[in-house]
């Protein structure tokens, strides 16, 4: 029998314990043995709720209870979860997680922590929900050398996104939508400004990559400024507009990772998720383009790559086998402003002041458009002489177009 505790008993923690207790035959005919809840961590009691038994305030039980060997940590952010994370560490225990926070910024301290303690620090939930996404892509993809991470990351600004293409509303009708439907958090700036995508991006160019890559070192744009005008341009050449983490590698081994608006070709399977589904597209040297798709958040989803990584721990408990990086640096990444792209802009011009500035560019249309706006894609250039072709222009949205 495995002992196992639970840190934090909101949405995800709460799911952890249901798989626990639904799937628990199913657990045990896997692992031959049971996976035992002893413990859930919480500042609340939930009187009335079927695990409310298992409630505790105190985390130094969980860290002197021999008996505990995998704790999951379900808490969020990274104050007292990196604390009750070292701790339990330290005790000998293995830590799963659905913390991108806390592995995005301290994921390679930690990993480095559970080697020298012989335990496991696994992170499957922390990428894509209940995507299986991090093991493959360390494993399955091991005989590759990765170029290019790509994804709809984040299943918030994709349900905004959506409503705003297929139904015509306004961002903020959309986000209001999204907030009622419980996809959006009443604060939603983590999600609209890209900072949730960022994390993941993080998580999946250190994972790509092998260097510890932090969120401010990543240049991050959000979709508060994508309008209804740029939904119907787009549209006109069969483009949708979404919400893009990227981390490319170049030749050199040089890294480039960020966050911000795409349109993308009808062509391309990434144009074709929609609603709360993420996708994430790994690129391969000898494999090619492989894309993981499904419900990138939400209570079972998540819970379910946090017990499938519980469940690794014992698994492994002898023999920990670990997905981490190396530490990186300030020169891990550097702009991806060099690298050369198309381009959608929209501005106050006419479409001869986009030719004359940048030659063969792709007019397109909106029947709603203002007097004198127009919007174009362009040439494949970097984004400085993009700017500085455009230096006279007043430019009213400006997003990459993905070109392949």
């Amino acid at each position: 029998m495995a002992k196992v505790a639970i840190l934090g008993f909101g949405v995800v923690g709460s799911g952890v314990a249901e798989v626990l207790r639904e799937n628990s035959a199913l657990i045990k005919n896997k692992l031959h043995t049971d996976l035992e809840l002893k413990y859930i961590l919480d500042v609340k009691d939930f009187p009335g709720n079927p695990f409310q038994e298992f409630v505790i305030h105190d985390f130094t039980t969980i860290e002197r209870d021999l008996e505990v060997e995998v704790v999951a940590e379900t808490i969020g952010g990274t104050g007292i979860a990196k604390e009750f994370t070292k701790r339990a560490i330290c005790a000998g225990k293995s830590v799963i997680t659905s913390n991108k926070e806390l592995v995005a910024e301290h994921g390679c301290e930690l990993m480095g922590l559970a080697q020298k303690h012989g335990v496991s620090y696994l992170y499957e939930a922390s990428v894509g929900g209940g995507i299986p996404v991090i093991r493959p892509m360390k494993r399955c993809l091991a005989a590759n050398e990765i170029t290019e991470v790509r994804g709809i990351l984040n299943g918030t600004t994709n349900y905004i996104l959506t409503r705003m293409i297929r139904s015509g509303i306004s961002f903020r009708e959309a986000l209001e939508e999204a907030q009622a439907n419980g996809y959006a958090e009443k604060d939603p700036t983590a999600d609209v400004e890209g900072l949730d995508a960022c994390r993941k991006t993080c998580i999946l160019a250190a994972l790509a990559f092998g260097r510890q890559i932090h969120p401010n070192q990543v240049p991050t744009e959000g979709i508060t400024r994508v309008t209804l005008a740029d939904v119907a341009y787009a549209a006109s050449r069969d483009y949708k507009i979404k919400l893009l983490g990227r981390a490319v590698r170049g030749e050199d081994g040089s890294v480039r990772a960020f966050v911000a608006p795409h349109l993308i070709p009808g062509s391309n399977p990434l144009s074709a998720v929609e609603d709360v589904f993420n996708a994430i597209s790994v690129k391969g040297n000898a494999v090619g383009d492989v894309m993981f798709y499904g419900r990138g958040a939400g209570k079972l989803p998540t819970a379910s790559a946090v017990v499938a990584d519980m469940m690794e721990a014992v698994v492994y408990r002898d023999r920990p086998k670990y997905l981490d990086w190396e530490e990186g640096g300030p020169d891990t990444v550097v702009s991806p402003d060099d690298i050369p792209g198309f381009w959608y802009v929209r501005g106050q011009t006419d479409i001869d002041v986009f030719r004359a500035a940048l030659g063969d560019v792709l007019p397109l249309a909106n029947s709603g458009a203002p007097a004198g706006e127009s919007a174009v894609l362009t040439p494949a250039m970097p984004r400085p002489e993009l700017e500085a072709r455009l230096s006279s222009v007043e430019l009213s949205a400006l997003f990459r177009v993905l070109g392949d």
